[in-house]
């Protein structure tokens, strides 16, 4: 079905939300119900009363026909996701789904203490029918006895109540008399009258009260020990929900445990249908409905190829491990690289400790409360390029380092560079574009954005063997161009201009431009795209980031591409979040290899061995039989205490550590972000005030001087980067601006005289 209809059915079924019926214990509200693979979930009315859950096809249904009902006393309550509950009793099961989390814990809090209820009901009436023990007899003794002191305290104090009126009847009588006195004798007889009532009804007034504290002591002495049972009780409904919570989460750890152990389920060719056979079987059986009604659809489409892992053995592996002819088994290598590439990466990381000491933290961030909305209201619909923003919405580093942070996985590039197959290769490339994405996971926060001539270099020559310049090349819009060259054959630039609109709910980041990758050994040329980001829950809600769209990488020499997609995050969905797939196919479109993992943990390659078409009519799909997938790229875990310090990866880290011999325009020496790093955080908003303030006036005089110019008839060259110039890209078309030359040349004679002064 379409998004459309998904919206309506989560639409309609939010609008009648789930509501206690006035006066009783009935719950009643909309919700969907598993029915079978043919239709999905339906959207079914539910009433929870009396300890049974039924539900009806429609609310006028609820008068004649029930379509089915569970006995909570002997139910499982468990939540699959943040929608989900599923019901079980006995041979029954409930698969059912709420529209929004906050109304799936509803449902959960009513089911739960109706089933609470249901437990007590039956375990008093299976007390009440059977012999009680003989401790339960002395209990039963001293309840009478407390009852039969509490009713003559109870008459008590309806005998004073009763004395109180009389004699306050009779007081009143006396004031009433005194009233019409006329003689002073009769006055006097009178007065004294009204004193011995008064004193009557302050004797029966104390004596009331009296009464009263007898009660309330009594009340409080067995109120302690109804209070230590309703303690108990408490103590007894926290650690079962506890309980229910912890096997909850153990049933998703086992569930992502069983999804991320392909070796396991491709124990044997026909694992993966079994599986699947026997869900579907559990399923149908739970379902007890057949009829043609009305269907909301609530899962995405399904993607358009169906990959099975076949079972292979060591002969056949090896016979395999030649791919395309010349890999010089090199799948044999990433197989070993599965194995080592942590230990690779310590002793990469031990050789850089012992020839370069890099920071391994920074100043925690401070907790500095703002109201976002006051600022963000008056910016809907803006670029946000022009939205002036205070630091509490930055990061400590400038769009320069994020866009160098790219280069995290460059051990990915070196072993590609390597690689005799141009398909393995692509494969190696394909994961090193999504593994950009994985710092984005949890980094929300906004980068500043560079000056107009900021640069930002990375010299790991004696590292990794590779340096990386980038430079704010335009303001408006705001483009930066990069380049990186490896000593262990390759080069890397692009130009990547950012479009970003704020649209109330969320923001959208378009990167726009290209990336180009060469290797110099075989001359392959790759050339892709960078995919949007979306920053969610922009004014209420906890901000989280997600990727969405298709990633093309052609490889211009050879003719072969990789289709990566993006899958965006979906309530829905019953995929794992943050899911890449992909196919490397060569240059018929013939497809060799599948892509799949996650663009924050991990990206897995596996060969096709055969390929074939199936599905039902009119839905078909290739089917990929594929050997057992093998790990590409694994994020590496964050630092210590990385929650405090914007969720910095161990290479971010180090990105704004301060260098001798940098370029007076480098992000580094940046004030205003300094300032934020140290955690002066007001110094730093003013700061940031002073330079965006001295780049509009840079720029209003280079304006006026166009515009000079332009009267004298004069041409004028405009602001030109220094260590980019702009040339016409043969394979794109486009014009870009590319590296010129000539900085790290300036660096060793530390001659700088040609930066801006933009600081």
């Amino acid at each position: 079905m379409s998004e459309a209809g998904k919206g309506s059915a989560s639409a309609s079924a939010s609008t009648t939300a789930p509501v206690p019926a006035p006066g009783s214990d009935t719950y009643k509200g909309w919700l969907f119900k598993w029915t079978n693979y043919l239709k999905g979930y339906q959207r079914r009315w539910f009433v929870l009363s009396n300890g049974l859950l039924s539900y009806y096809r429609t609310q006028a249904e609820m008068a004649h026909t029930c379509r089915g009902t569970i006995n909570l006393a002997t139910a499982h309550i468990d939540t699959e996701d943040a929608c989900n509950i599923v019901l079980s009793s006995g041979g029954r099961t409930y698969h059912l789904k709420a529209s929004t989390e906050v109304e799936r814990q509803r449902w959960v809090t009513a089911l739960e203490l109706a089933k609470a209820k249901a437990i007590r009901v039956m375990n008093d009436q299976s007390d009440d029918s059977g012999d009680e023990e003989p401790t339960s007899q002395s209990d039963r003794s001293e309840i009478q006895g407390t009852l039969k002191i509490l009713v003559s305290k109870l008459d008590d104090l309806s005998t004073c109540n009763d004395l109180i009126a009389k004699h306050g009847a009779a007081l009143q009588r006396s004031l009433s008399e005194l009233e019409g006195l006329k003689v002073a004798v009769d006055g006097g007889e009178k007065i004294k009258a009204v004193n011995e009532r008064a004193t009557l009804f302050r004797i029966t007034s104390n004596a009331m009260i009296n009464a009263c504290r007898d009660f309330l002591d009594l009340a409080e002495t067995h109120s302690k020990r109804w209070q230590r049972v309703l303690q108990y009780e408490r103590e007894q409904r926290t650690h079962l929900e506890e309980t229910i919570e912890q096997l909850a989460k153990q049933h998703n750890s086992l569930e992502r445990a069983w999804r991320e152990a392909p070796t396991l389920v491709s124990s044997s060719p026909s694992a993966p249908t079994t599986n699947k056979g026997s869900e579907r079987s559990r399923k149908e059986e739970a379902s007890d409905e057949d009829e043609d009604t009305e269907y909301f659809d609530a899962m995405e489409d399904s993607p358009a190829f169906i990959t099975v892992t076949t079972s292979d053995n060591i002969q056949h592996r090896r016979s395999q491990s030649n791919l395309s002819g010349a890999s010089g088994g090199q799948f044999s290598d990433w197989n070993q690289y599965d194995r080592m590439s942590p230990g690779c990466n310590d002793v990469s990381r031990k050789e850089l400790q012992a020839r370069r000491q890099r920071r391994t933290h920074i100043p925690d961030k401070p907790n500095y409360s703002l109201n976002l909305w006051s600022i963000m209201k008056n910016c809907i619909g803006k670029e946000l390029s022009k939205i002036p923003m205070p630091v509490n919405f930055n990061e400590p580093l400038s769009m320069l380092q994020r866009l160098t942070e790219d280069l995290e996985y460059h051990e990915l590039l070196d072993k590609a560079a390597r690689c005799e197959s141009s398909l393995e290769q692509m494969c190696l490339v394909a994961a090193f574009s999504v593994s950009s994405y994985s710092t984005t996971v949890h980094r929300t926060a906004k980068p500043f954005n560079p000056l107009l001539g900021e640069t930002y270099e990375l010299d790991c020559l004696e590292e990794y063997g590779y340096r990386s310049l980038c430079e704010q090349v335009s303001h408006h819009p705001p483009a930066a161009a990069h380049h990186v060259i490896s000593q262990r054959g390759w080069t890397l630039w692009q130009e990547i201009t950012i479009a970003s609109k704020f649209r109330g709910k969320y923001l959208s980041i378009m990167p726009l431009g290209a990336i180009h990758l060469q290797f110099h050994s075989s001359g392959n040329h790759y050339v892709w795209r960078k995919v949007t980001s979306t920053v969610h829950n922009i004014i209420v809600g906890k901000l989280w980031i997600d990727q969405s769209g298709d990633i093309e990488i052609a490889n211009h020499r050879t003719k072969e591409t990789c289709q990566l997609k993006f899958s965006p995050y979906s309530y829905f969905s019953r995929d794992v979040p943050r899911k890449v797939t992909g196919v490397v196919a060569d240059s018929n479109g013939q497809a060799h290899y599948i892509l799949s993992g996650t663009w924050d943990d991990k990206m897995e390659s596996a060969k096709i061995v055969q390929s074939s078409r199936g599905g039902s009519e009119g839905k078909q799909k290739t089917v990929y039989q594929t050997l057992s997938p093998k790990v590409l790229w694994k994020k590496y875990p964050l630092p210590d205490n990385a929650e405090n310090m914007y969720y910095f990866s161990a290479l971010a880290l180090t990105l704004n550590e301060l260098e001798d011999g940098v370029g007076l325009t480098d992000s580094r020496l940046r004030p205003d972000q300094r300032l934020m790093e140290e955690g002066r955080w007001d110094e730093a908003n003013s700061e940031k005030q002073r330079l965006e303030e001295k780049q509009r006036a840079v720029r209003r005089r280079r304006d006026a001087e166009a515009s000079d110019a332009l009267d004298e008839g004069k041409d004028y060259e405009g602001y030109q980067p220094v260590w980019f110039h702009q040339r016409r890209d043969s394979l794109t078309g486009e014009t870009n601006f590319v590296y010129k030359g000539g900085y790290w040349e300036t660096k060793e004679r530390q001659d700088w005289s040609m930066c801006p002064d933009i600081f």
